[in-house]
């Protein structure tokens, strides 16, 4: 992309120097003030399409740590001096037009076949210059190349003029051609008023048009975002930087939200595939939030693991009770302290009202050391459980028994076959009962964790 940007600026220079010395010489030629101005128009458009060169080259850098954002801006600078060209030498036809059209009529025109066959080659140049600049442009997003196409597209139309003044001297109008030059200046300044002001709205950093709403449409539809809470938009050369803070449930995990994320991101390059996305994200409270929700975004954002979490509604008051795990090893002091803590930030969020229980026990420990239990400890076991289920309701065939001696005392892993259409409660409940009988038979059990599956068949 950089190549064929680069290419067609200097394909650009090379068209702008022939018609110049061509125009050049014609003009002196014939003495035609609108030839001359003519000549002048490319001349100029020679100066600003060497520095389009130039400024493709240098805005096609990559960032440093000087210029953070790249250098395409460059573009937007070296646009802004050809306009300024542009605005000096319309001033100066249109005064020698005048001169000439209010004043001194003493200047002979001389409309030969060389007059007439270098204005029409102009033409065609300029036609297929502008329009191979207006498709780099496009493909590109180049500013700079964009502003050779208005100058090669002024030029054929003020060419345009030029035949119809030289036309008109032909007939026996001499002012035709200083009007004509008039008209080429007109041009010229319409040139460089619409180069100008994309070029101070792009260096102002001014939104492309429509960009911020097709941007913020195609966010709003990505599952998860809740709204899109501000939205920054700037185009720097063929970069397009957006700005962007989105509201998201703050229930969400974090893996979600960095997915949320990456999938924003990928909405907008597929628009904009040169985009540069800076993208942050706010939680926001839902209305649908449950107390279980409310209570699990309090506890992570304090980084405290809770469960088993209770609420209830007595007397049209709301009662929640949570059992909270902390270090074993803090004083009761601590963590009465934490607990604390917990209890008002929940307050904080649902009303002074609310009533607050909180069990303090210790957190399972998460880098004990252990091993696996002789085979005849795991058959006493496993029997163990085969007898107590026959006895529960509603538990079947216990299976796949793991023991594991550890310092504090056994760890015991089992899994049973339950009725698939019992109610998960009823499941626990029962479940529940199995791992309490077996700690009873065996006190060196410290903890027995029943995993239930649903029958097969």
């Amino acid at each position: 992309m950089q190549h064929d940007k680069e290419k067609v600026a200097l394909s650009s220079i090379a068209a702008s120097a022939g018609l110049t010395v061509a125009k050049t010489v014609v003009g002196l030629a014939t003495g035609s003030l609108a030839i001359l101005s003519e000549a002048a128009h490319s001349l100029l458009d020679f100066v600003a399409t060497v520095m389009t060169y130039f400024a493709v080259r240098i805005s096609g850098k990559p960032a440093d740590k000087e210029h953070h954002y790249g250098h395409g801006k460059v573009e937007s600078v070296s646009a802004l001096a050809e306009t300024a060209l542009l605005f000096l030498l319309s001033g100066v036809v249109i005064w020698e037009a005048l001169q000439r059209l209010l004043g001194d009529h003493g200047h002979a025109i001389a409309a030969t076949h060389w007059a007439f066959a270098v204005i029409v080659v102009s033409v065609v140049v300029d036609f297929f210059r502008a329009r191979l600049l207006y498709r780099v442009a496009a493909e590109t997003s180049s500013e700079a190349l964009e502003a050779d196409a208005l100058h090669f597209g002024s030029d054929m139309w003020s060419s345009v003029a030029v035949l119809v003044g030289l036309g008109l001297v032909v007939l026996g109008y001499p002012w035709a051609d200083s009007a004509a030059a008039v008209v080429v200046a007109i041009f010229i300044c319409i040139a460089g008023w619409r180069l100008g002001r994309r070029t101070i709205e792009t260096l102002t950093d001014t939104a492309p048009p429509g960009a911020a709403d097709k941007i913020s449409a195609a966010v709003t539809r990505v599952p998860g975002v809740v709204a899109v809470e501000r939205l920054r938009v700037r185009q720097a050369g063929t970069v397009l930087f957006v700005d962007l803070v989105v509201a998201v449930s703050r229930t969400l995990p974090l893996d979600r939200v960095a997915a949320l994320k990456d999938r924003v991101v990928e909405v907008i390059r597929s628009d904009s595939p040169a985009a540069e996305v800076t993208l942050t994200t706010e939680p926001r409270a839902l209305d649908d939030e449950t107390v279980l929700e409310r209570v699990m975004v309090i506890a992570r954002n304090r980084a405290l693991p809770v469960h088993h979490v209770t609420a209830h509604t007595i007397e049209g008051r709301l009662a929640v009770s949570l059992d909270l795990e902390v270090d074993g090893a803090l004083s009761l002091r601590a963590a009465h302290d934490i607990a604390s803590g917990l209890e008002d930030a929940i307050r904080d969020e649902m009303g002074p009202q609310v009533e607050v229980e909180t069990h303090i026990e210790p957190l399972q420990a998460y880098d004990g050391r252990g091993r696996e239990a002789p085979p005849t400890r795991i058959g006493e076991v496993h029997d163990a459980l085969r007898e107590i289920a026959a006895k529960v309701d509603l538990v079947g065939e216990v299976h796949d028994v793991r023991v594991r001696e550890a310092d504090e005392g056994e760890i015991v892993n089992f899994h049973c076959f339950v009725d698939p259409a019992l109610r998960v409660a009823d499941v626990h409940e029962k479940v529940d009962e199995v791992e309490r009988a077996l700690r009873l038979r065996f006190p060196t059990i410290k903890r027995a964790i029943g995993h239930a599956e649903p029958r097969l068949g």
